[in-house]
């Protein structure tokens, strides 16, 4: 490889990692405030600073983070704990088959990197981008940029709510940034029917079995909303 060829494929890699940086900033502002109850709400469950952080850094996971600290807060029996989290984070495996076709060219080290920083505002970002570009090169920095974005800004977040946790009034309606950062990540890919037929059956399925323990309603839903996607696909 000659040295300018060299230098457009480094510069190629760069522009795609900092395109998936840019392109999910903003699902990072929805998510922001989350990071801060997160952090507030782990303290005082008697999580420690540094434990705090460290399940931010190394599980990377907001709403089994938001399960770990009320269950401990509970005092719920660890095996308990590991089955919640479990189920809360199935979504993923669906996010990975829908994302796999695009990456399976990957080496192992890369598949686990991506996986680790594969959160739901990356796997939108990131197969919004896909779909849209399938002829792109370097898709797995593209994705590494918006995850590591995603990942920098939540460790950012959860240390100001660890340190602010004290001052930020309860009444402050932060929560409220959830629902709307998962609205705005859904809409732009409801493209036909199929999808969003989907997302209807979803929402309403996880509006209704909302009291089910454990956030159970999460997995219903999911299950809902792909069989109604399946169904209204076949007939289309």
């Amino acid at each position: 490889m000659g040295e300018n060829t060299y230098s457009q494929h480094k510069d190629s890699i760069r522009a795609r990692f900092f395109s998936g940086f840019r392109a999910i900033i903003p699902l990072i502002i929805g998510a922001f405030p989350l990071g801060v109850i997160y952090g507030a709400l782990a303290v005082k469950a008697g999580i420690s600073p540094a434990g705090a952080q460290s399940m931010s850094a190394f599980m990377f996971a907001g709403s089994a983070q938001f399960m770990l600290a009320q269950m401990v807060s509970a005092s719920v029996p660890a095996v308990v704990m590991v089955l919640a989290i479990a189920v809360i984070n199935l979504r993923h495996s669906l996010y990975s088959a829908t994302i796999s076709p695009y990456l399976q060219h990957l080496s192992p080290r890369w598949k686990a990197i991506l996986a680790f920083l594969l959160t739901d505002e990356a796997f939108v970002v990131a197969i919004s981008n896909y779909e849209r570009h399938m002829e792109k090169p370097h898709k797995a920095w593209y994705f590494l940029g918006a995850g590591v974005g995603m990942w920098v800004f939540w460790q950012i977040s959860t240390f100001l709510g660890i340190s602010l946790g004290d001052i930020i009034p309860p009444t402050l309606p932060l929560d409220f940034a959830l629902p709307l950062t998962f609205i705005a990540m859904v809409i732009p890919l409801l493209k036909d029917r199929a999808s969003t037929g989907a997302a209807i059956a979803a929402g309403i399925i996880a509006v209704a079995a909302f009291s089910l323990p454990y956030k159970l309603s999460i997995l219903v839903a999911a299950f809902i909303g792909i069989l109604a996607g399946v169904l209204l696909e076949k007939k289309s």
